[in-house]
């Protein structure tokens, strides 16, 4: 009796070679790193680990998996919601449909935001708008352990991925998080040194124009800005005069080419000290301008 070979087994090398090479077929930007991020979650190891493990097999049920999270990839889904995570400020956030994946520019907000309140490093109250996954809500937090930070949203399936954020790294303390639409959940009389906002900022045009992989699976609520992408900023203006401290600082990340729009409506609306700070590319990415301040 001749004995029959059997096929040779999906090592962790050989799965990667392949789906690097099913990635870079369909026009991938990045298919060998998108292959070794959803591998690796499914094996819970690092990139180094599944070098060096390379020659390992893979059993039925992870190989079954990866073939799943291939899958969805190619229909279009961000590989953030596939793992579950984005790392943002050094941290890693979970992110699911409910909420938008935070963008490296976003951390620009936060860094501008840190900036701006060095002077009052040992205490203070920061509030953070259209919140999301929490990311900047927290990363603040991390950063300013004796502030009071709040997050608010409209949608409270963001509110719980913010809160389960906050669990995650220790920061339920001195965070809370309410739901609601800009500033109607808080107090009427709470004050801020510090409010921030990633709002929605997308335009009805460009929204149609936007990547599939945005367009299609991440929230539209926490995209759409209305018909020029502002509609969010003079609530933002008005709402912040009333909650900011005097001389206390509003900054907001806006969209390509609309900062000095925004920034012109917060001057008029009686805001002080513009300034912007443009994002890793280039582009005018936040406006940051204080409260007026006592003079008597």
């Amino acid at each position: 009796m001749t004995d029959v070979a059997s096929p040779a087994p999906w090592t962790i090398q050989k799965a990667l070679l392949w789906a690097s090479e099913d990635f870079r077929k369909k026009g991938f930007d990045h298919p060998r790193l998108e292959a070794e991020l959803l591998l690796g979650d499914v094996l819970q190891l690092d990139r180094v680990r599944l070098i060096v493990e390379g020659a390992a097999p893979l059993g039925e049920q992870d190989l079954a998996q990866f073939r799943q999270n291939i899958l969805r990839r190619r229909s279009g889904e961000p590989l953030a919601y596939i793992v579950g995570h984005r790392e943002f400020f050094g941290r890693k956030f979970f992110v699911d449909p409910r909420v938008l994946i935070p963008r490296a520019d976003t951390e620009i907000l936060v860094e501008a935001a840190l900036q701006k309140t060095q002077h009052r490093a040992l205490f203070g109250r920061a509030l953070d708008l259209c919140t999301g996954s929490g990311c900047i809500a927290i990363s603040f937090a991390k950063r300013r352990p004796t502030w009071r930070v709040t997050g608010v949203d409209v949608s409270g399936d963001a509110i719980l991925v913010a809160r389960k954020n906050a669990v995650y790294h220790g920061a339920l303390w001195g965070v809370r998080f309410l739901v609601g639409d800009l500033f109607e959940p808080l107090p009427a009389k709470e004050r801020f040194e510090l409010i921030v906002s990633n709002p929605p900022y997308i335009s009805e045009a460009e929204l149609e124009t936007l990547d599939a992989t945005v367009r299609d699976f991440e929230p539209r609520l926490a995209l759409a800005g209305g018909n020029r992408g502002l509609d969010f900023y003079p609530r933002l203006a008005k709402g912040a005069l009333g909650s900011l401290v005097p001389g206390g600082v509003l900054a907001v990340e806006v969209g390509a080419g609309q900062a000095e729009e925004v920034q012109s409506l917060f001057v008029q609306s009686g805001f002080t000290d513009p300034e912007r700070v443009k994002d890793y590319g280039g582009h005018q990415r936040v406006v940051l301008v204080r409260a007026p301040r006592n003079d008597g």
